[in-house]
């Protein structure tokens, strides 16, 4: 499949988002959680791909608009992993592009390699306070994947080739092909931004705090198994 390319082959539900949406890290969850539950490992991938809201933002995501997310949408999902950030303040990632950048270039490795570390990574940042902008913390953490072969890895971001694929993924988001972090395509040719999840704004990002009018984590079960009958 391209990168400009949004439907994906039989048995691959399509992921845009970023690491640093919490929104995101609740559907990744969801995903892995309902897919496990499910038994369809064996049956659907993941295919990770990026929604760098900083590049589409023009700045880095500012702390105060992640941490007014925590408590908020940890009560929607608490499974996924949360704290408010623990570690000294100067570790607080100013990026998420080395890690985007990571899990894509993990895909040269398998889908499967590519969906833990982005998994990895996001627990990572929303629940152990790690700075996943450091090129150590992100091989650490897909060293603890045991899905990963970390030195081909490091050696994909020493040469940059999934960079790229990065500014591609970038491109795209910035159209109205790609409407949010997250935003999931299958291979019936549906697409489904934020599912199940119904969300509003109290004042300015940053400064005020999500206000959710609905979820329906159920919806998760519909998506993986459409996926999994198109796998048939």
């Amino acid at each position: 499949m391209s990168a400009t390319t949004t439907t994906p082959p039989a048995g691959v539900i399509t992921v845009y988002s970023d690491i640093w949406c919490s929104f995101a890290h609740i559907a990744v969850h969801r995903l892995h959680a309902t897919r496990a539950r499910l038994g369809l490992e064996e049956r659907v991938r993941f295919d990770l791909r990026a929604f760098p809201l900083e590049l589409l933002n023009d700045a880095p995501s500012p702390r105060p608009g992640t941490d007014s997310e925590v408590a908020r949408m940890a009560s929607l999902e608490p499974a996924a992993g949360w704290q408010l950030w623990q570690a000294k303040d100067w570790l607080y990632p100013s990026t998420t592009l080395p890690a985007l950048e990571a899990v894509l270039a993990a895909k040269e490795q398998s889908l499967h390699a590519s969906e833990q570390l982005d998994l990895g990574l996001r627990r990572a940042f929303w629940a152990e306070s790690r700075c996943v902008s450091n090129r150590k913390v992100i091989l650490d953490v897909a060293a603890a994947t045991g899905a990963v072969d970390v030195r081909a890895l490091a050696d994909a971001l020493d040469d940059g080739r999934a960079r790229a694929e990065l500014s591609s993924h970038a491109r795209l988001s910035a159209t109205d092909a790609i409407t949010c972090s997250p935003h999931l395509f299958l291979p019936d040719g549906s697409d489904h931004a934020n599912p199940g999840v119904d969300v509003g704004w109290e004042g300015a990002y940053g400064v005020g705090w999500p206000v959710i009018k609905g979820d329906d984590p159920k919806v998760y079960e519909d998506l993986l198994l459409r996926a999994a009958a198109q796998a048939d």
